[in-house]
């Protein structure tokens, strides 16, 4: 077994990951990145767990770029509502949650239980937003992005369609978890000079990203 970088506690199996210091001195990438849709993914191991080390990009149907510039598809991915990223499957809060939804074989949205086990390996919400924001492009308060999740500020859409918290100012995220009610979903929020990350709640009409998980291996 080998590390990377600065971080001593977390090894990899050298044969499905490699340092790739071009890309970020302490990520742990997969050797080989994701194809999907035309896209190419490169992808990091944090704890027990490996993520797509950017949104997702793929064009399905009804998904949006932030304020419909394709400039912000590329950098940041599309914007999709719930149903959407879900791909009309069912909630789920296990570990892993089992849904698909748009994402490559292989791979799956991530429950809200899935997100706080990456928040515990980083060491907990209240500081994840700075080890997870990217090194650069945050209106204020980069983050020090020290495993390569490289988080991006892409904004959102809102229910009536337009859009809000424009780029620069906040991520966020789908969950594969709905909250009681059915009409709202969980997602996880990085803000623009904050060091932590909100797990909260919304429309599920919104409009956020999506980050990948890898299916357990």
């Amino acid at each position: 077994m080998a590390k990377c970088g600065v971080n001593p506690q977390t090894y990899y199996n050298p044969d499905l990951y490699t340092c790739k210091p071009s890309i970020n001195p302490n990520g742990i990438f997969l050797i080989n990145p994701v194809s999907y849709g035309g896209e190419s993914y490169e992808a990091v191991l944090i704890g027990t767990q490996t993520w797509m080390a950017r949104n997702l990009n793929f064009n399905a149907t009804g998904s949006v770029c932030y304020e419909n510039e394709p400039e912000n598809c590329d950098k940041y991915g599309r914007l999709y509502d719930w149903d959407m990223a879900m791909d009309n499957a069912s909630s789920s809060n296990a570990t892993p949650s089992g849904v698909q939804g748009v994402r490559p074989d292989g791979w799956h949205l991530p429950s809200d239980a899935e997100w706080s086990v990456l928040m515990t390996a980083v060491g907990g919400y209240f500081t994840a937003g700075t080890k997870l924001k990217a090194a650069s492009g945050w209106s204020s308060g980069n983050g020090t992005d020290d495993y390569g999740f490289s988080a991006l500020p892409g904004g959102s859409r809102s229910t009536d369609g337009s859009f809000s918290v424009g780029t620069g100012g906040g991520g966020y995220w789908w969950t594969a978890t709905e909250r009681e009610s059915g009409s709202n979903a969980f997602f996880q929020c990085m803000g623009s000079g904050y060091e932590y990350v909100i797990d909260g709640s919304g429309n599920k009409a919104f409009g956020f990203s999506v980050r990948c998980l890898q299916d357990v291996r």
